[in-house]
């Protein structure tokens, strides 16, 4: 007997790194005798968005390392991991306001490029 599992591929997320406040453990007794934490700035990752075009390929990987675990522990063998592809494209048409079907100059047509990414993986096992 077969099985057949497919393990998706995310988005990498995006982000940049911003500097903030933490408490650094400490804390400062003020004038009037109360407590108050003392701060240190720390730089911290924020996630802002997903990526359109690159995989999260260590997230892909753990997620068909897990897969592959829960299989074996299923009792079936990997017999082969296929990659599954799409693709994508951008395209501009522009004409300056014009219509270029009367001479006008200053048009462009579809000038655009193409690309592929892993959409995710198709897993086959066989039970032993």
């Amino acid at each position: 007997m077969n099985k057949t599992v497919y393990v998706i591929a995310h988005f990498a997320p995006l982000g940049t790194y911003q500097t903030v406040q933490v408490p650094s453990g400490e804390v400062k007794k003020s004038f009037f005798g109360s407590e108050k934490p003392v701060m240190q700035e720390e730089k911290q990752w924020v996630e802002t968005g997903t990526s359109d075009c690159i995989v999260d390929a260590p997230r892909l990987a753990k997620d068909i390392d897990q897969a592959v675990s829960n299989l074996n522990k299923e009792g079936f063998e990997i017999v082969t991991i296929m990659p599954v592809t799409s693709g994508s494209y951008k395209y501009a048409y522009a004409a300056n306001g014009h219509r270029l079907d009367n001479h006008c100059a200053g048009g462009g047509y579809g000038y655009g490029y193409g690309y592929s990414y892993t959409e995710g993986v198709v897993i086959i096992a066989r039970q032993v």
